[in-house]
């Protein structure tokens, strides 16, 4: 799949970057007080473009820096580490004003942030820290959902759903952070809670709802006594749900995603999901270039800025006339 660049907004433009950086000159204002010269162009890439949750954050980051008087490229990664380094280096080459980055991979994303840093570039990540001690030194602000938390919600909601008793399973994606710190928080949960939980299996779905179906395919194979599943996201937990039907164990196994997507949100309106612990793309997105702005001014800048997530049970989406929205 060539990488695939959207126009969002108007704003988001599929430019060959020159001149991304053109010194930050003062805005020139034009009617409505926007700037009618460009400050420069802002590189954004994360994992995956195609979800939804990302082309959300991609939309409102673009129109955040349409109002500070940025353009905005944004890329698609393709859960591929090595392209989305070559991303980071493009940005770096072409002297991008700033650099926002999701990463598909904590730890080799570490190498294109490590060159944007030597091309005087400041770095900010969304949604996934980069983990590569010196590169995470060199990011300025880390902005996403207070993951951890997100995850012991799922783990009170597990254990709430099942009565506490049975075994459980989660599907996970081990190479970014926020996932790691899901399924931490998730674990932790049932040990402080002495649950009678058995978490028999631990497995990668790669965040997607393919690879997560096939997983989950095998999961119910190999261990056809589980009682719940976990999933890290709305696309895995949809993908779990679809090897559950097809294993004809609808109403059997309790389901949890974690997004509140509005796919994960009419899923829970469906009681085909729990619960899926709520997100805030929008904060997200809208977070990332307010801290970019306050760099640009001289402010400081919080090191990590974690946003609370939320239950999301069939309670909330009955009492939700937005679900079609995130």
């Amino acid at each position: 799949m060539n990488t695939r660049v959207f126009a969002l907004l108007g704003v988001c433009i599929a430019i060959a970057l020159t001149g991304c950086n053109q010194g930050l000159p003062p805005a020139q204002q034009g009617e409505g007080n926007l700037p009618t010269k460009s400050l420069g162009t802002i590189g954004m890439t994360c994992m995956d473009l195609s979800n939804p949750f990302f082309r959300l954050i991609a939309d409102v980051m673009a129109e955040e820096a349409k109002q500070a008087g940025f353009d905005m490229i944004c890329l698609d990664g393709e859960y591929n580490a090595d392209k989305q380094n070559t991303q980071l280096g493009d940005f770096a080459a072409r002297r991008c004003a700033a650099v926002f980055l999701n990463p598909v991979d904590s730890n080799a994303a570490g190498a294109g942030v490590k060159r944007a840093h030597e091309a005087g570039i400041p770095v900010f990540t969304f949604d996934v820290q980069v983990t590569e001690p010196e590169a995470a030194e060199i990011v300025v602000s880390h902005i996403g959902s207070d993951n951890y938390q997100g995850g012991r919600l799922a783990g009170e909601s597990m254990i709430r759903a099942t009565g506490d008793k049975g075994k459980i399973a989660i599907i996970t994606y081990p190479e970014v952070t926020s996932c790691q710190l899901r399924v931490k928080g998730f674990r932790d949960l049932l040990v402080e809670k002495q649950s009678r939980l058995e978490i028999v299996s631990e497995l990668s779905g790669r965040g997607n709802i393919n690879d997560a179906l096939n997983t989950a395919t095998d999961l119910l194979q190999s261990h056809g006594d589980i009682v719940g599943i976990f999933a890290i996201n709305d696309p895995s937990a949809r993908g779990a749900y679809t090897a559950v039907k097809t294993a004809n164990k609808e109403g059997q196994i309790v389901i949890i995603g974690f997004d509140a997507s509005p796919e994960g949100k009419e899923a829970v309106f469906e009681q085909k999901l729990y619960d899926t612990p709520r997100q805030f793309p929008r904060k997200m997105a809208a977070g990332t270039v307010s801290a970019f702005r306050r760099y640009l001014n001289g402010e400081q800048v919080e090191k990590q800025i974690f946003i609370p997530c939320a239950h999301y049970t069939f309670e909330d989406a009955e009492k939700d006339s937005g679900r079609s929205q995130w």
